[in-house]
């Protein structure tokens, strides 16, 4: 152990009963203190900033902070929900993908459309195309803005098979039918 060589603070009166107390022994604690205050400083800060950027954002989704609704006696009305009509939009740009193996399968649902009204379906109008990928099971009909769901529950029911799906998935086009192979020709 490494020793202190003696000073003038070392030689003291008789009487006082206090020797050596300038110097305490230098415990190994000390700077874990310090390190572990620090730490906790920097790990608060981060999660304070964090926090920040995600209510700037707009991303921040808490679901242990839900807001509940205190509870009553009386019994809390049923909930309304719009049901929203299928309606033919003539003039709306249809774009036709065929999702499957059969050959000539977007062209010839295409010309079903119009027939049935749907005059945006035309190749004049709209786009008729191979999906890309051919084992696409489930025919779906995408829209991109929420003005045009009457449209697309219109097209589920002209097709007689599929789902619709609100979707940025294809900007270029109102209304994107993907057919998968569930979809079967109407004879004719």
């Amino acid at each position: 152990m490494a020793t202190t060589p003696p000073d003038r603070f070392d030689s003291v009166p008789d009487d006082l009963l206090r020797t050596g107390a300038h110097r305490s022994a230098s415990t190994r604690s000390h700077g874990w203190i310090a390190f572990a205050w620090a730490a906790l400083a920097t790990g608060v800060l981060v999660a304070a900033g964090l926090y920040g950027l995600a209510v700037i954002r707009g991303t921040i989704d808490l679901p242990f902070a839900a807001q509940t609704a205190p509870a009553s006696d009386t019994p809390s009305p049923t909930p309304t929900t719009t049901t929203i009509e299928a309606k033919i939009d003539p003039a709306l740009p249809i774009s036709v993908l065929n999702g499957t193996t059969r050959p000539g399968l977007a062209t010839a649902v295409g010309n079903n459309l119009v027939t049935q009204g749907w005059a945006g379906a035309s190749e004049q109008v709209g786009s008729r195309t191979n999906a890309g990928a051919t084992n696409i099971t489930a025919t779906v009909v995408y829209y991109g803005v929420a003005a045009n769901e009457a449209a697309a529950r219109a097209m589920v029911l002209s097709l007689k098979v599929g789902e619709i799906r609100l979707s940025p998935a294809y900007p270029g086009s109102p209304i994107t039918v993907v057919l998968g192979s569930d979809y079967v020709l109407p004879a004719g």
